[in-house]
């Protein structure tokens, strides 16, 4: 009988990340997207949640969720601590949102999508389920270019200076809350606009990393969860942000604690929150600027992908079409 083969961690992750790592955000993508504007939050988030588990179980790693679904609304989750992959492979930790903008897809809306980050053991940040205040731009600028304990408007200024711009030549992109109505206000006096997004911070960060979305710069409080997700995305595609977790209840910096985290106002980098070597893969689920949705056709099911691997800076786009989609569907 022939000796095992013996695959070395980085060649298993490379593996991963062109095959596997997709197969599991496209699956939950096409689940989600069954649902779309049937107006059933929970139940497309299930649907993606139990199929993004499967697919997760089929992988050739020792894997542990770090970054779950949200427990704080009682969404259905791939739980912190849930260990998944078949135990053959390399012991990874894993960031997941299996469908990032539940309302878009219940309305029908753009910009929702699946996603996933896996880093080696012990590399992604141990969130809590809280929220997180976040700032983010894109590649190539000036270390300190941006600071989250400066104003707003000071951000845009120096923003506006090292892009080499006038303030009304950049766009910030925000989450559209009753929160952020200073921070909106702040930026458009500045001559700054503003673009506004329902949900989806995961790739509101990620826009402002590709130049064919407009957007130069994130602001404000969105979940802990995604703040992780995209910092993985931005470690594979270059930029910089800063993060501070919203512990502002003793209850939350109690679970803060039991999760390792030491300092509750300590702000992080992206290297504070995704270290080594690190994946990240999203599908869309619905059409959007980063990504077109899942389309059903006779016979054919069409998805498209973006993968993305930190150690290379590689970035693929998977337009993959799946033609037995009662096996898709099922397995």
């Amino acid at each position: 009988m022939a000796s095992p083969i013996t695959v070395q961690p980085n060649l298993l992750l490379e593996r991963i990340l062109t095959i596997e790592i997709v197969r599991v955000t496209e699956r939950a993508a096409v689940s989600a997207a069954r649902l779309r504007g049937r107006g059933q939050e929970k139940a497309a988030d299930q649907a993606a949640v139990d199929a993004m588990r499967r697919e997760l179980n089929k992988l050739p790693i020792d894997g542990t969720v770090v970054i779950g679904e949200g427990e704080l609304d009682e969404a259905p989750m791939l739980f912190i601590g849930e260990q998944v992959g078949n135990k053959s492979g390399p012991k990874v930790d894993i960031a997941v949102d299996p469908l990032e903008g539940t309302t878009l897809c219940a309305k029908n809306m753009p910009g929702s999508i699946a996603t996933l980050a896996m880093a080696e053991e012990g590399t992604l940040l141990h969130a809590p389920d809280v929220y997180m205040d976040k700032i983010a731009i894109g590649p190539g600028y000036p270390k300190g270019t941006i600071d989250l304990d400066a104003p707003p408007e000071q951000n845009i200024l120096n923003l506006a200076r090292a892009k080499g711009v006038k303030p009304d030549g950049i766009t910030a992109i925000l989450l559209d809350r009753p929160r952020h109505a200073d921070t909106i206000a702040a930026v458009r006096k500045t001559g700054a606009s503003v673009t506004l997004i329902t949900d989806g911070d995961v790739a509101g960060v990620i826009h402002c990393a590709e130049p064919k979305t407009g957007i130069d710069i994130y602001l404000g409080i969105g979940g802990a969860p995604e703040g992780v997700l995209a910092a993985a995305a931005l470690r594979c595609i270059g930029g910089q942000m800063q993060c501070r977790l919203v512990l502002d209840t003793d209850e939350r910096r109690e679970r803060a604690e039991k999760m390792g985290i030491k300092d509750p106002r300590k702000k992080y980098e992206i290297e504070d929150m995704v270290r080594g070597d690190c994946l990240f893969a999203a599908t869309g689920v619905t059409d959007g600027p980063m990504l077109s949705g899942v389309k059903f056709a006779k016979g054919v099911i069409e998805t498209e992908t973006v993968v993305m691997r930190s150690v290379t800076g590689t970035v693929r786009r998977v337009q993959a079409e799946h033609r037995q989609f009662d096996k898709f569907h099922l397995d």
